[in-house]
Order: C-alpha cells, then structure tokens, then sequence
C-alpha cells in the first residue's frame, strides 16, 4: 500500500506495490495527487503566490534538465550510460512532479487552464500547456548537449549547484519544500559525483578527451553566474527561512568546483558572462533559441490530445 506519511514513496517503484499504485509520472493519467497525506499548511508570514513562483522554477530548472537529458537515450557511448543518464533524468522528473505539485498547492492561479474535461492533474498541465515565456528555469539547464564531454561538464555543475540549494532548502520551514530537499539530496549527491569522474577521465585521459572537455566548459561557463543571481521571490521567502538566496551558495558551488577541476588537471574557463535580454534572463522568462525547440518536442503529443487518457 501506498504509504501517505512519506513525501515522496509514491514517485518510487517497488516490488511490493500494486501497479495501479506506482507513483509515475504520465500525462493524462488518474494517479493519485503526490502530496496526498503532506502537510501543505503554508506558515503564516509566507506570501503563498511567492511560494508558488518559487517551486515552480525549481520544477522547470529540472524540468529542462531532465529533457535534455533523455536526449541521450540510444546515443550515450556505452548501454551502463545510457541507463545511468536515464536514471538521472528519473530522478529530475521526481523533482519536478512534487515541486509543480506544491506550487499549485501554493498558488492555484499559476496553472494553465486546458479544457473543461480534461485528465490532466496540475503538474502535467505545469509541464505540458505553459509557453516558452512562462518557464523560469535558468538557462543554464536548456542549452543544448554537444557532446558526451559537455554533456558531462553541463552536468556536473548544474548538479553542483543544485546540491548545494537542496542542503540548504532541508531546513526550509516549508515542510513540502524540505521534504523535496532530503530526498534530493541523496540524489544530487550521486548526479554530481557521476558526471565529476567522468570529468577526471576526461581531463586525465587523451589529448583529444581533454580538449572536449574544454572546449565543452567552454560553452557552458557564460551561464554559470546566472545560477547565483536572485530574484525577488528568492530574497522575500530566504527572509522567512523558507527558500535561499543563491548569492549564499557561490563559495561552496567554486570549492567544490576547483576541487573537480584540480582532480581533472584543468582550469575554470576565463570567458564572459551570456548577456541578458532586455536585462532579463531565464529566472524572467527570457531563454536562449534552445528552449522552444525543446519544448516543442515534448509538448507536442499533450498539445495534440489535451483530453487524452493513457
């Protein structure tokens, strides 16, 4: 039987669960609410509307990331990767599901409306009916793969930086919120340390295995200083002890960072900041051409059957 008590046993598959019970994630299914038996009581000093924007970007950075990555399903270098990849994405989409189901829980009007009889719970409707300006995921998590050494790179420090959040956010006074966190935790733990070997057998391997890897950190440092720029939500809810103010995590994200990057016998890359649309960026709803093509693809069937029950 599902046990209620637990935040998020639901989003695990075990043997001893009926099937009709498993806790995946599918658009247009009946499973059950994820938050069902959590308590969902938001203190009394904490603005719900904010509390809402909060988790939903925290949803969309893994939200984004997750699709990326199964990508890389039938093209990683070997099958022990591919499935790693494809567990890592698992992992994200777990993430994803609780925090788009608290921050409609938090802030009903943040879900898109479908149509009068349509299946969809709130976080499918979250995932699949919202455009490309209505993500606020950092655009670190949308640009697109390269190759297997980016990919890896890419990972390691979106990992880095979301572990480093994840600790924080278990004291969060939000009880849903650190739900989330210390089960994150374990998982980000193993997403950072995964992608981080790879990025020592790449520095450490050939000249060819190192120069991809470079040239993949290459591409990816220009969006490294958004992750540490707050927003406004950010700022209110830290005041409260309910989220982070991400300026707080830069000297652990850089320690940990330097200390892969030693282990690897390279260097962080000296290249400038990805500038701002109109001084907005991901967190705004501002997001590189890499988004909308991403979004496209794993919106389309929702879009093409917004009534559709599998």
């Amino acid at each position: 039987m599902t046990d209620h008590d637990n935040a998020y046993q639901g989003l695990v598959d075990t043997h001893d669960i009926p099937e009709d019970q498993h806790g995946q994630w599918a658009f247009g299914t009946s499973f059950d609410d994820p938050l069902a038996g959590v308590d969902t009581t938001v203190p009394d000093d904490v603005d719900t509307a904010a509390l809402g924007r909060y988790c939903l970007m925290l949803g969309d950075d893994a939200l984004v990331a997750a699709q990326r990555l199964t990508e890389w399903t039938t093209h990683a270098p070997e099958l022990e990767e591919e499935v790693a990849i494809a567990n890592v994405a698992l992992d994200l989409l777990g993430q994803t599901r609780l925090l788009f189901a608290r921050a409609a829980a938090a802030d009903a009007s943040l879900v898109p409306f479908i149509t009068p009889t349509s299946p969809a719970a709130p976080e499918d409707a979250l995932a699949f009916f919202r455009g490309e300006n209505d993500f606020r995921n950092v655009r670190i998590a949308e640009i697109e793969n390269g190759d297997f050494a980016q990919s890896m790179a890419w990972l390691t420090i979106l990992s880095a930086w979301r572990l480093a959040l994840f600790a924080r956010l278990r004291d969060s006074r939000d009880p849903v919120l650190a739900a989330v966190a210390r089960k994150g935790v374990k998982e980000l733990t193993y997403h950072r340390d995964y992608a981080a070997r790879w990025l020592v057998t790449f520095g450490c391997g050939t000249d060819e295995s190192r120069r991809r890897l470079i040239e993949g950190l290459e591409r990816i440092w220009p969006y490294v200083n958004e992750l540490f720029e707050p927003t406004t939500d950010e700022l209110a809810l830290d005041a409260v002890g309910v989220g982070v103010d991400p300026r707080t995590l830069r000297t652990e994200f850089d320690d940990v960072l330097e200390q892969i990057f030693s282990a690897a016998g390279i260097d962080a890359p000296e290249t400038a900041t990805a500038g701002r649309l109109g001084g907005r960026a991901g967190r705004d709803g501002a997001h590189t051409e890499f988004l909308g093509h991403l979004l496209a693809e794993m919106q389309s069937v929702a879009r093409a059957h917004p009534e559709g029950s599998w």
